[in-house]
């Protein structure tokens, strides 16, 4: 079964069951999924899935860190939820542990000579990890890499 085909199932499955939250949350990601698929012009892969909620999942921990420096503990909780629900259907995270020797070939392999090279090294990077790292963990972890070798 498909991303795609697993969110209609579980969709209904939340409106069965009247988990309001559930559903509103895979609502959500649905809605998003259908202005990729029409910006795409084709039905979606699980490969096009995966970036649509890794970024529904950063903006709700962007939301998180917001609510929680305006002391709105309430919506920090509600984001929480709507994450967890989100984060079932991507891949498992990486660990910073499980991260390090792929950073380390990837910088190998891009020849990178210092913090100048982040470019480079994202760049081969990002498709080692598909979805199964946060961008801004990444990017903080390769600068730390790259410094150390450049600095």
């Amino acid at each position: 079964m498909s991303l795609p085909e697993k969110i209609d199932a579980d969709l209904k499955g939340a409106m069965k069951s009247g988990d309001k939250l559930r559903l509103e949350t895979l609502r959500m990601m649905k809605s998003a999924l259908k202005y990729r698929q029409i910006e795409k012009g084709a039905p979606l892969s699980d490969d096009d899935v995966i970036p649509v909620l890794g970024t529904l999942s950063k903006q709700r921990r962007e939301s998180i860190d917001q609510f929680r420096k305006a002391g709105r503990e309430d919506l920090a909780q509600k984001e929480e939820k709507e994450l967890a629900v989100i984060a079932a259907y991507l891949p498992r995270q990486l660990t910073p542990e499980e991260l390090e020797p792929i950073i380390k070939e990837s910088i190998s392999e891009a020849g990178a000579r210092g913090p100048q090279d982040m470019g480079k090294v994202m760049k081969v990077l990002m498709p080692k990890v598909k979805g199964a790292a946060d961008g801004k963990l990444l990017s903080e972890k390769v600068k730390e890499a790259l410094s150390k070798i450049g600095g």
